[in-house]
Formats: C-alpha cells, structure tokens, sequence
C-alpha cells in the first residue's frame, strides 16, 4: 500500500520538531575540517593521514598533532592537484605504480580484517594461560652493589659495610656505577641472566642480608649485598595483554598468506627451462 503525500506529513512535522540525533558515523566521517583551493579535507582524510603519520605524530605534543595533520594534507591536496596538472596521472608508469598500491592497499586491510578474528578474548586467555603453564619458576634476587676501580678500595669498603656501616649511605659516598650510585647502590629485582656472569654467581649464593667479599668484573670491583630473594612474578594477563593479541594477530596473517599461497598455482616465468637431461652415449657395437 502507497502512503500519500499528506499521511507522511505528520511524520515529517514530528522530525522536524525533534532534537537533533548524533550524526552517524559515516557522515561525521565525511565532514569537512578544511579547504584548500575549494578542495575539501574531511575527517576521514585526517583519519587516514593520522594513520600513515603515526610514528611522526608519537614525537608530538597531543595540541599540535591535530594542526600537524591538517597542514599535511593540504601540502598533499596541492601537489596531487599539481601532478594532475603536470599529466602525471596520465602516464603508464603511474598506472602501474596505482595499481600496485591498489593490491597492496587490500592485502593490507583483508590481513588486518582477517586477524582481527583471531584476537578472540578466548584464545589471548588461552594462549596465556599455556605460557604460564609451560613457564618455569625462576628465582630473582634484589641487590646493592659498591663499584670501584681496584681490590683494595673493594676491601675497604667491605670492612666498612661489614663492620654495620649502612651499605646504602657508602655506596653513595663511594659507588663509581653510574647509575644506581646515587640510589645507594640499588639495582632493584634482577636475574640470573642480566648480570654479568661474575656478578650473578655471586649475587645468587648470597642469602638475605649476607654481603660479599670483593667480586671482579670487566666494571671493576663489586661488594655485593642481597636486600632479598623470591621467585620471579608471573606476568598478569591484563599487562601482557596487548602483546598476545600482537602476536595472535600477526601468526594469523603469516597462516593467511601461506593458506593462499598454498592453494596457488605459482609459475615463474623469468628463469630458463631446464634443460632436459642428457641422455646417455650408447656404448658403439662391435
């Protein structure tokens, strides 16, 4: 049944009258944030170009990115609209560079759209939780360290510190590492393997509280003292969380394209023919 011009009425009065709704997504996308030479930018090309731009756009302050992007595109509008001018676009080179970036532009959003399913909440719950599993408990020891330059200086400072000075208030007084020097020699949980070797096996036959006799590395001399000891934390699913669905997603596009690749008929065609194999000298009769 058609409705007349005059029953939708109401309707359209009714619309008319009503608050504004939010716009849809695809029109919010297509509005426009700015013109160049009567040529529109819109917020999807600032979508687009924030995308492409982003390692430059993670160097910026957030109030500058915006004004960042905008003027990019309008360098973009103005030299296309130059190319245009110029013919580029004409020649069968830009065809070809087109239509390369056409295929890879696809590639690039089927294996991003494809992925994505991969990334289930489920299979990045399982995928770490069989790490877990699999993790062996691996023990981490929290130390402070006095480095100086030569054995006696190390023996001088051992005495010291065994003798009940506080470790922390001399490694700051004689600590030549950089680094945790001026933090009385804290270098915080650590283990076993981001140690040099010399340093670690001592630091690890210490117990809690127990200081070392000097230890000689390629730094230099070391007195060691273990503040404390435990197994190393498991990661929490929620910190990790991120780098499960990377890697997901990632293994997933490798088995997409080896999948297609596999179904594929190859041939190349830019190397010779074999050739056939000779076939052997028959041995002359008698």
């Amino acid at each position: 049944m058609k409705l007349s011009r005059f029953a939708m009425l109401p309707l359209g009065l009714a619309l008319a009258g009503a608050p504004m709704l939010a716009l849809p997504a695809f029109a919010q996308a297509d509005k426009v944030v700015a013109k160049v030479d009567g040529i529109a930018i819109t917020e999807r090309d600032m979508t687009l170009a924030s995308e492409d731009l982003a390692e430059r756009l993670a160097q910026l302050p957030e109030d500058r990115k915006r004004d960042e992007v905008i003027n990019y595109l309008v360098d973009l509008k103005l030299g296309a609209k130059a190319a245009v001018a110029a013919k580029i676009a004409e020649g069968p080179d830009f065809a070809s560079r087109l239509a390369y970036y056409r295929e890879k532009v696809l590639l690039d959003e089927y294996l991003t759209r494809e992925a994505k399913k991969a990334a289930t909440p489920e299979a990045a719950k399982k995928l770490f939780e069989d790490t877990v599993k699999a993790m062996a408990p691996e023990e981490e020891v929290h130390a402070r360290h006095i480095l100086v330059e030569d054995e006696a200086k190390a023996k001088d400072a051992a005495a010291r510190v065994k003798k009940g000075e506080d470790f922390a208030k001399v490694a700051a007084e004689l600590s030549k590492d950089p680094g945790s020097g001026k933090e009385g020699g804290d270098l915080g949980w650590f283990t076993k393997e981001r140690m040099v070797p010399q340093f670690s096996e001592a630091a690890f036959k210490l117990e809690k509280g127990q200081i070392s006799d000097p230890v000689q590395s390629q730094f230099g001399w070391h007195v060691i003292k273990v503040e404390d000891k435990r197994s190393k934390p498991l990661p929490k699913f929620e910190d990790v969380k991120p780098q499960i669905d990377q890697y997901l997603e990632r293994k997933a596009q490798q088995d997409i394209v080896l999948a297609l690749r596999e179904k594929a008929k190859v041939e190349r065609l830019d190397k010779p023919a074999e050739k056939p194999a000779d076939k052997p000298v028959e041995p002359k009769k008698p």
